[in-house]
């Protein structure tokens, strides 16, 4: 049975890159839909905010680790 790649600096680098390029875009979709998390207290507005920035971030991770994958396929397969 194949074992896995071991991670290299590349994957983390793709990954750290994915999350915060994906929690950007949450808190800039948030900030656009008027939820800033950066308000005082916690609000409903505030949470979504944060929740959106979460979203992003985990969405972005998992979108690098897909590019990743398709990567490590495509040069296997050549």
């Amino acid at each position: 049975m194949a074992q896995p790649p071991t991670p290299s600096l590349a994957d983390g680098v793709a990954d750290a890159i994915g999350f915060v390029g994906g929690a950007l875009a949450g808190f800039w979709l948030g900030q656009w839909l008027g939820f800033d998390i950066f308000a005082a207290g916690y609000g409903s507005k505030t949470l979504l905010g944060i929740a959106l920035v979460g979203l992003g971030g985990g969405l972005g991770l998992h979108a690098a680790r897909r590019w990743q994958t398709s990567r490590r396929r495509k040069a296997s397969n050549d």
